[in-house]
């Protein structure tokens, strides 16, 4: 069982980056990753060695943290040191990785992978449910086109998009980057959605726009 649930978290035997994830932000790549490995080990915390789900935890952290250092350019060691955090259980703190998004005047939500002790628990309840297929996320340009929202003034409006052929033309202005090309050296993306004025304006205010 444990190796057919370490299948889709492995390539070539060693714990792989899953590529359909890198367009999610951290909180759903961790979130997704929380899920499924949260479901598996509370149904078999019923059996005796339970403490050998402890290869799963390994691969698919190291998979989830592949994943996030694949999305940011970045490492595994930063995107661990970064998500880390403990959290107090019946048995003890223990370390697990937490994705959050601040929210005004809420608490914040937070996704958690990992922190589960493995040990053996008789009161577990099992339940069988079948799952249904989802099917893959959309990509992230048509989420943030969905939303209808200009990305610079916040405004609700029809949008459209402005791009760039690469962000190193962004951040060769320095200290001269407008307020846009700003966002988008910040958001490491090539494009930016923009309602119509805010679009006349980038055009108009500043040369370094027609580099798309």
């Amino acid at each position: 069982m444990i190796k057919a649930k370490c299948g889709p978290y492995l390539r070539h035997g060693k714990p792989w980056h899953i590529s359909a994830m890198q367009n999610l932000d951290d909180y759903d790549i961790v979130k997704s990753y929380g899920a499924q490995y949260r479901g598996i080990v509370q149904y078999y915390l019923l059996a005796i060695d339970a403490w050998r789900l402890h290869r799963l935890n390994w691969v698919a952290q190291t998979s989830m943290l592949k994943t996030l250092a694949a999305k940011h350019q970045s490492s595994v060691s930063k995107m661990a040191a970064k998500h880390r955090a403990k959290i107090q259980t019946p048995h003890g703190i223990r370390t697990c990785f937490e994705a959050r998004v601040e929210r005004d005047g809420k608490q914040p939500l937070v996704a958690r992978f990992g922190g589960i002790p493995l040990a053996r628990n008789k009161d577990a309840k099992l339940d069988d449910r079948v799952l249904t297929p989802r099917p893959l996320p959309r990509k992230e340009l048509v989420t943030r086109l969905l939303k209808r929202r200009c990305e610079l003034c916040g405004d609700p409006a029809k949008v459209l998009v402005h791009q760039v052929r690469n962000l190193a033309q962004l951040e060769g202005l320095g200290s001269d980057q407008p307020a846009w090309a700003a966002l988008m050296t910040r958001m490491r993306r090539k494009t930016l959605v923009v309602c119509h004025p805010c679009h006349e304006a980038i055009h108009y205010r500043h040369p370094a726009a027609n580099v798309a």
